[in-house]
């Protein structure tokens, strides 16, 4: 009688259906693993591709910025240097004004006052007085002249006339009597007030200016 063991085969071949089926989980477990590590690094390159378009970006848009601010910068550096430069100035007219001498403003004073048949030859200013020396056509033109000069706030009273006489003067024109002219020849002396006690100028310094006034005849 022959005996055949079914039993075993039986076993055996359950073993072996179990042990593939551990290999197969183990791939697919694996394989999965590397696919997961793959969309990992898959997303990690991408994020990293996107945060350096981002960055590159801004740093664009930076300089950009930069580029606008240095334009503005050097804009502002000019408007500032052109401001000092009319700072300069204008504190450079207001020296000159408030440094004007004596001597300039009453030479300007007095040809305002010149008559139209007079001029001036001379005008000389010390700390006390001023003397003025002219000619006129007409004695009612030197008159005219001293009454002007009381009008001025810069001489002082009395205005004297120092020194008043004819003379003659060619004319240009041929020889003799007739081309010759009578003129006034005429020296005008006025004081100069002093500035008041409270006042922070100082007096003036002695100077003399002897010029013709502007318009004077030769």
């Amino acid at each position: 009688m022959i005996r055949i063991n079914l039993l075993g085969v039986e076993r055996q071949k359950v073993r072996k259906a179990a042990a593939f089926d551990v290999g197969q989980q183990l791939t697919l477990a694996c394989s999965l693993i590397l696919v997961a590590a793959g969309l990992g690094i898959g997303w990690w390159y991408w994020s990293l591709n996107e945060e350096s378009t981002r960055l590159d970006t801004e740093i664009a848009g930076a300089r950009s910025r930069q580029l606008q601010l240095a334009s503005l910068l050097a804009d502002v550096q000019k408007f500032e240097a052109r401001r000092s430069q009319l700072q300069q100035r204008v504190g450079l007219i207001e020296q000159l004004r408030e440094g004007q001498s004596l001597p300039v403003q009453l030479l300007d004073h007095v040809s305002r006052s010149l008559p139209d048949t007079l001029w001036l030859t001379s005008l000389d200013q010390t700390a006390n007085d001023i003397t003025v020396a002219g000619r006129s056509t007409t004695i009612p033109a030197v008159s005219q002249f001293v009454a002007n000069l009381g009008n001025l706030q810069l001489l002082g009273k009395p205005i004297e006339i120092v020194e008043i006489q004819k003379e003659a003067a060619p004319t240009g024109s041929g020889t003799g009597p007739a081309a010759t002219m009578e003129l006034i020849r005429f020296t005008v002396k006025a004081p100069i007030p002093k500035p008041p006690a409270s006042s922070a100028s100082p007096p003036p310094p002695a100077a003399t200016a002897s010029q013709a006034a502007p318009g004077a005849k030769p």
